[in-house]
C-alpha cells in the first residue's frame, strides 16, 4: 500500500520508516503545518455549543530564505485543500508550530486572512493570537476577528511565568475583548508555565466564550483531573500526537495535532473509531504511527 500520499492515503503500519516518501513528509515539515484529527459524531468536540463540527485543526506558515520570508499563498491553498479532502474538520492559522512567534503582525494577519480565503468557509478557521503580552493578544484577536475568524487559539503567556491570578486575568482579558470562541492552551514545557486543571474549570464555568482546551501538559493524571472539573460542553484536546487514546479514554474530545499534517485522515481515524466503539482500531491506529509521530 502507499503509506503517505495526497488523498484519501493509507498508513501501512507494518512498512519500516525508510519506506514511506521521504520528500512528501519533508515538504510538509518544511512547511510549518500543524493540525488535528477528532470525531465529528462526537457531542462534546470542540466549539459544539458554537455550532461548529470541528476536531481536526491545521496551522500554515511560511518559507524562510536568508533574512526574508517568502509567503507562498498559492502553497497556503493547496494545503487547505489537502487537509479538507482528507477528513480535517477545522484549520488553525498560525499556531506555535507554524512559529507565529516569529511574524511581524502584518505577517501574521496576512497568513491567517490568507487561510480564511482558502478555506471559504467551509470549514471553521481557528486563528491563533495568543503571547505573552495581553494588550498584544488583544489586539491580534480582535483584527483576526475583524478577518472573519470562527475561534481563537490562545496560549499561556510565555517567559512572564504569570501566577495563577495573573494567568486569569490574562485569558479573561482576551475573552471579553473579542464575542469568538476561545481555545486555552496549555503547554507548559515551551512556555514555562502550566495552567492548573482548577483555573481551566474556573474559566469553563465563568466565561462564557471559553469553551476549549488544546492540552499538551504530557501528564496523564493532569488531564484526567481536567476531564473530571470542567463541564460536558467543555471540550479538551490532545496536544500530544503520542496520547491521543489515552486522552480520549478520560473523557476527551479529539486532537489538534503535528501527526495529522502527515496523516490526517489515519489521525482523524484514530479518534472517530475510538467514539464509534472500534477501540482495538483506535489503538492500532495509535501504536502503529507512534515511530512516525517521534520522528515529527
Amino acid at each position: 500500500m502507499k503509506a503517505i500520499c495526497v488523498g484519501h492515503s493509507t498508513f501501512d503500519t507494518t512498512l519500516p520508516m525508510d519506506h514511506y516518501p521521504i520528500e512528501n513528509i519533508k515538504y510538509r515539515i518544511e512547511n510549518h503545518i500543524e493540525c488535528g484529527g477528532g470525531p465529528a459524531s462526537n457531542g462534546a468536540y470542540l466549539l459544539a455549543k458554537w455550532g461548529f463540527d470541528t476536531t481536526i485543526a491545521s496551522v500554515i506558515g511560511e518559507d524562510y530564505y536568508a533574512d526574508r520570508i517568502i509567503h507562498d499563498f498559492e502553497k497556503i491553498g493547496a494545503l487547505v485543500e489537502y487537509h479538507i479532502a482528507n477528513g480535517t474538520d477545522a484549520i488553525v492559522a498560525c499556531g506555535t508550530t507554524g512559529e507565529a512567534s516569529t511574524l511581524s503582525d502584518e505577517e501574521h494577519l496576512s497568513a491567517i486572512k490568507a487561510v480564511i480565503d482558502a478555506v471559504n468557509k467551509r470549514i471553521p478557521v481557528i486563528a491563533g493570537t495568543g503571547g505573552n503580552d495581553t494588550a498584544h493578544s488583544i489586539e491580534l484577536s480582535q483584527k483576526a476577528e475583524a478577518l472573519g475568524a470562527d475561534a481563537l487559539l490562545v496560549i499561556s503567556p510565555y517567559y512572564n511565568k504569570a501566577n495563577k491570578s495573573g494567568l486569569k486575568k490574562h485569558f479573561v482579558a482576551i475573552a471579553n475583548s473579542v464575542k469568538l470562541p476561545i481555545i486555552l492552551y496549555n503547554v507548559p514545557s515551551r512556555t514555562g508555565v502550566n495552567i492548573p486543571p482548577s483555573l481551566v474549570a474556573d474559566l469553563a464555568k465563568n466565561v462564557e466564550n471559553i469553551v476549549a482546551l488544546k492540552e499538551a501538559c504530557g501528564d496523564l493524571a493532569q488531564v484526567t483531573e481536567v476531564c473530571r472539573l470542567v463541564p460536558d460542553d467543555f471540550a479538551v484536546y490532545s496536544g500530544n500526537d503520542d496520547s491521543i487514546l489515552p486522552l480520549l479514554s478520560v473523557g476527551g474530545s479529539g486532537v489538534i495535532s503535528v501527526l495529522a499534517n502527515i496523516c490526517p485522515q489515519e489521525t482523524h481515524d484514530l479518534v472517530a473509531k475510538f467514539f464509534e466503539g472500534d477501540i482495538e482500531g483506535s489503538r492500532a491506529l495509535q501504536l502503529g504511527m507512534k515511530p512516525l509521530i517521534d520522528a515529527l
